[in-house]
């Protein structure tokens, strides 16, 4: 972790803050914020992650809530490697209904996972408090308009090509000064359209149009990709676990782990699981050996 010593010989962790809607500011204090994941598809890569309907949504969600979550992301379309797009009405089909019911239930933050500008502003009106835009707000002309007047927060995803092909042949020269290049230019698009520089946070997308080494590179240089932002971290279970250890899916969460020791050395504002308790256990210890103070 970041020498962050303070003159009375305490030790914070150094990650900034990100504000989102409704005026709340996201602070992480002693470790990085857990994000959890509700698919609401039935297609994503992690088949316990999947979520369907309305109750099942609020159900886990608010048993995510339970064990620490400190925020929730919802999304109604697959990115897995090789998917195809499902379309605006169908995304929203899924997604609103239990969004509107999880939101009754709980007033934690959650941000929607979506490319559609459209399907962004519906989510808001039913009281999301993010987007995570995968394709860094590229796909849809209108999301960064959407953003700046609705105020909310934003995740600025690095990925090359689309879920669809990205996985086919990616190649970099150099995948970390690629990378961190390509979200200081999203950065630099988002407060040109009028986005508050504290509502961007930046992702560097494992597993997004990345082999092994471009995502171990990626994961050994976190402090190098955010250009001053909050990063947000997509680590959990992905393949590029299965390419060093040969593990199926289910058998993942200690690599997710590992990946989750990198985040907090590098001063991680978010991390995105699928599995919040031993994620959450393992920071607090991790912030605990470092003597970092909450």
């Amino acid at each position: 972790m970041p020498d962050t010593a303070a003159s009375d010989g305490s030790v914070h962790y150094p990650a900034p803050a990100w504000h989102v809607g409704g005026g709340r500011i996201l602070q992480p204090t002693g470790r990085p914020l857990v994000m959890g994941i509700l698919n609401l598809t039935p297609d994503s890569f992690h088949p316990d992650s999947r979520v369907t309907d309305p109750q099942q949504v609020t159900a886990a969600g608010l048993a995510m809530v339970e064990a620490g979550a400190d925020l929730l992301d919802l999304g109604a379309e697959s990115s897995r490697p090789g998917s195809e797009p499902v379309g605006a009405v169908q995304e929203r089909a899924r997604l609103l209904p239990s969004l509107r019911e999880l939101r009754r239930h709980t007033d934690v933050p959650i941000s929607i996972d979506t490319v559609r500008a459209e399907t962004a502003r519906a989510a808001l009106g039913e009281g999301a408090d993010a987007i995570n835009d995968i394709s860094a707000a590229t796909h849809d002309a209108g999301m960064l308009p959407l953003i700046a007047q609705q105020r909310c927060g934003v995740v600025l995803m690095h990925m090359q090509g689309t879920p669809r092909t990205m996985q086919k042949d990616p190649r970099y020269n150099d995948v970390v000064a690629e990378v961190a290049a390509y979200l200081g230019q999203r950065i630099a698009a988002a407060t040109a359209a009028g986005i508050a520089p504290e509502a961007i946070a930046v992702d560097p997308g494992l597993g997004f149009g990345k082999r092994l080494a471009h995502n171990l590179a990626l994961l050994g240089a976190l402090d190098r990709l955010g250009a001053g932002q909050p990063i947000l971290l997509g680590a959990s279970r992905k393949g590029f676990i299965a390419d060093l250890t040969n593990a199926p899916v289910a058998e993942r969460l200690a690599g997710s782990l590992a990946a989750l020791a990198a985040a907090f050395a590098a001063g991680v504002a978010i991390v995105r699981v699928h599995d919040v308790a031993p994620s959450l256990q393992f920071l607090t210890t991790l912030a605990g050996i470092a003597g970092v103070q909450e």
